[in-house]
């Protein structure tokens, strides 16, 4: 005889009865408390919930007892012993709660096992549910904690970013510059910066990082130190490679391959020379390519150029444009064309340069036409620079 360890309740008011099931039960291994009347087996199941009831007593009090046996999720189940002469008095019997009906007398106690043996598999089951439940729920309270505390650490990452991003509206070195950015989610890929290098020139770039997420600000993070470093070694005399835009790019290159994040970047880095009225710049894979204003009308810049952080050491070319009075330059990272609509990508530039031609070249008026601050989910970041001729009247 194995040992087991499931409890079960005899209510049987036939004491002779009651000692057969009750010395059955305990010679399969069973743990057997036996009483006569459904008061006392209430009291039993008060003090010791059983796994299972055998239980000889009519319908109504077999209700009663199966209602009581309801323990939280798991309800305990009653097997009722009766002695039946028509299906009717069995149907009763489960239409009152018993979850099996074995008929007396108990000569063939194959019929004890048997229904011992369905309900213990229904009563694994259900407790293994229990258990999966409680395990899921905890799981569930983890992973609400964790996504909270991810919020709150994306919700820090995205104020970390937004102060590193220069201040807008600024009148620097004979232009006007100002700029927007919207992510698509809490932390952008999208970065941008501007400065005044001396009287008559300033820096202005766009960068748009592979991916999203937090290695993809961590690459922000890392263009803005070095705009800043590179800043400061010009000031200082040690080093001119800000002022050139293919330098600039190779930095950037050579930082990102030291990182091994397996991140690129698309960048269009441009020096604006308000004194000789000339664009420089130099194109690291950025599209869309920026667009110029000018009394001749407006038109994309020319040039292309190999992503920059992909490859070890790349060539990017020097491009040159000249500004003429009144000149307007916008600068886009490629999730305006997410919001464009249009079938095709020449007719989402199309679209763009007629919005442009059109007036409205301020990022005001852009972010009204295409309703971007509208919009509560956006398909992916979307930054926009404005560089304006100091000359030109604020419209």
């Amino acid at each position: 005889m194995s040992t087991r360890t499931e409890q079960i309740l005899i209510i049987d008011p036939d004491a002779g009865s009651r000692k057969e099931l009750c010395r059955h039960l305990q010679n399969r291994g069973y743990y057997v408390t036996a009483c006569e009347s459904l008061a006392e087996g209430l009291v039993s199941l008060g003090d010791a919930p059983p796994d299972v009831i055998f239980a000889d007593l009519l319908p109504q009090p077999i209700g009663e007892l199966a209602q009581q046996a309801a323990i939280g999720e798991v309800e305990v189940p009653v097997i009722a012993l009766m002695t039946a002469e028509t299906a009717r008095e069995v149907v009763a019997a489960m239409r009152a709660g018993a979850s099996e009906v074995v008929l007396k007398p108990l000569q063939d106690k194959s019929f004890v096992d048997d229904a011992l043996g369905k309900l213990f598999e229904r009563v694994r089951v259900a407790r293994l549910n229990e258990v999966y439940r409680e395990e899921l729920e905890r799981k569930n309270l983890n992973l609400r904690e964790g996504i909270s505390e991810l919020r709150a650490d994306q919700s820090a990452g995205r104020k970390v970013q937004m102060k590193m991003l220069p201040d807008p509206d600024q009148e620097m070195a004979g232009v006007f510059v100002t700029h927007r950015i919207k992510p698509s989610l809490y932390l952008s890929g999208d970065f941008l910066d501007y400065m005044k290098l001396d009287d008559h020139l300033s820096l202005v770039y766009i960068a748009d990082v592979s991916g999203h997420g937090a290695s993809s600000a961590f690459v922000t993070v890392l263009l803005k130190n070095l705009t800043n470093r590179l800043q400061r070694n010009f000031r200082r005399g040690s080093s001119e490679d800000i002022l050139d835009p293919e330098r600039f790019l190779q930095r950037v290159n050579h930082e990102l391959l030291e990182t091994g994040l397996g991140k690129h970047v698309t960048l269009f880095v441009a020096l604006v020379d308000s004194r000789q009225g000339e664009l420089r710049y130099s194109v690291g894979g950025h599209f869309p390519m920026p667009i110029l204003l000018d009394d001749q009308g407006a038109r994309f810049l020319e040039g292309s150029g190999l992503p920059v952080g992909l490859f070890s050491e790349p060539d990017w070319k020097h491009y040159s444009e000249p500004l003429n009075q009144g000149f307007r330059l916008i600068l886009f990272s490629d999730g305006i064309l997410e919001v464009i609509h249009a079938p095709s990508l020449d007719q989402k530039e199309k679209r763009l340069l007629e919005l442009v031609q059109s007036g409205r070249h301020t990022v005001e008026r852009l972010s009204e036409s295409l309703q971007i601050e509208a919009m509560e989910e956006l398909p992916d970041d979307i930054a926009i620079v404005t560089v304006t001729d100091g000359r030109a009247a604020d419209e």
